[in-house]
């Protein structure tokens, strides 16, 4: 068998029937990186009948002025446990690429292990094998970065949305939804002109500018594998439930009024203090609902990029205006984006956790707030280098060419 390069249709005819396919390996990915300054080529491993055995997207980008990398994003397209296929993919590929790149990054989308939402504990499963053959074929093992310091994140919380409900969340992430509804919070799909809108909830996030995100949009919307959501508050709900809110504790905060004159016990009398807590507050949500509902323009307060494959949905960014919190955007966001996929699609990629469950994590917000929607926590395999010019990798790693230009520090701690 031998590299050779591959049509499109090849290379998606392969991709769709393997398990790790993901839009990282698309034609639309391609192009997106294209615009952000790699080359790219699609090869796979044939037969004499041209059949494919292996197959993947290679990102060219250079290095230094001399030298040049390729990356795989989510890793090659083959089955690992094939040793013997495994073994001869990586030889050809070391050959096709001789002369041409220093070495090929990949990091498959293989899980090794399942997190438990609650104990923490992994679960290792026969995946974990892979590692070993991958590092007896000359693949350099990265760091397993805790956080997000490598180019995709190394945990991932997976929503299977078949079974999804608003009874599935957790208390906390079910009241937070529900608060969202109570404010009035509406949801769109929107265009291509909602990006700028998107961009000012996650421009402190990454260290992307708008213009990223619109050729994102643009990459995935030929095939119609992009959607756009936009959360705004419907002010005429936001004031009419403020309304019955407050008339609602009010006649409650009456009650216990009364119940005082009888008994003035420090239990009744902190249940009236937290009533008029509550009463301020929504006293204070009618005065604000009535005074956006005069002005009579749309507020805007969260979005998301949501990018779909096969059978599943990937949230690739999402933010909100932190203004509004008190009105809980992002829980309402994810909610409802995970209630219009569930009819036709499997699963939800959260994209992205940290490797660090502690109450010390500087992304512990971030971890939090996902896992309130009870996914399933898995550990992927990691990144690798496979070495393909080995005199100039050694050489460039102890200069610290590597550690500079693929360290990622683009990724700003969140909280929910």
């Amino acid at each position: 068998m031998y590299i050779k390069n591959l049509s499109i249709q090849e290379f998606e005819s392969f991709v769709e029937k393997s398990l790790l396919g993901s839009h990282y390996q698309t034609f639309e990915y391609a192009e997106l990186m294209k615009e952000n300054g790699f080359a790219y080529e699609f090869v796979g491993l044939v037969d004499e009948y041209n059949h494919v055995h292996g197959a993947s997207l290679i990102l060219i980008k250079k290095l230094t002025k001399c030298f040049k990398y390729g990356y795989a994003p989510k890793g090659f397209i083959l089955d690992y446990f094939n040793q013997d296929l495994l073994k001869e993919f990586t030889e050809k590929m070391i050959d096709y690429y001789k002369r041409k790149l220093i070495f090929i990054k990949i990091n498959p989308e293989i899980a090794v292990a399942q997190i438990d939402n609650k104990t923490n504990k992994k679960t290792y499963n026969q995946n974990i094998e892979i590692k070993n053959n991958l590092i007896d074929l000359g693949y350099v093992k990265l760091k397993d970065n805790l956080y997000f310091e490598s180019q995709v994140p190394r945990y991932n919380g997976i929503v299977n949305l078949k079974k999804f409900s608003l009874n599935n969340v957790s208390k906390n992430t079910r009241n937070k939804i529900k608060r969202g509804m109570e404010k009035g919070l509406t949801i769109e799909i929107a265009d291509y002109s909602g990006i700028d809108i998107l961009y000012n909830f996650v421009k402190k996030k990454r260290n992307k500018d708008s213009l990223y995100y619109k050729k994102y949009y643009k990459a995935f919307q030929h095939s119609n594998n992009v959607d756009l959501f936009l959360v705004s508050i419907d002010t005429n709900s936001f004031l009419v439930n403020s309304k019955n809110a407050y008339e609602k504790e009010l006649e409650h905060n009456e009650e216990i009024a009364s119940s005082l004159v009888i008994n003035h016990s420090e239990k009744n009398l902190n249940i009236k203090m937290h009533s008029d807590r509550r009463l301020l507050s929504y006293k204070n949500d009618v005065l604000d609902a009535q005074n956006k509902a005069s002005k009579d323009k749309t507020i805007y307060v969260a979005g998301a990029l949501v990018i779909k494959y096969q059978n599943r949905i990937n949230i690739v960014i999402s933010g909100y205006d932190t203004k509004y919190k008190r009105f809980s955007p992002n829980y309402f966001l994810h909610y409802k984006i995970l209630e219009y996929y569930k009819k036709y699609y499997d699963f939800a990629d959260l994209n992205g956790m940290t490797g660090d469950f502690t109450k010390d994590n500087p992304y512990n917000g971030l971890n939090a707030f996902k896992l309130g929607f009870k996914p399933k926590v898995y550990e992927f395999i990691g990144e690798y280098d496979l070495v393909i010019e080995n005199f100039v990798y050694k050489y460039l790693l102890k200069r610290g060419k590597l550690a500079k230009t693929f360290n990622k520090t683009d990724i700003k701690t969140f909280s929910k």
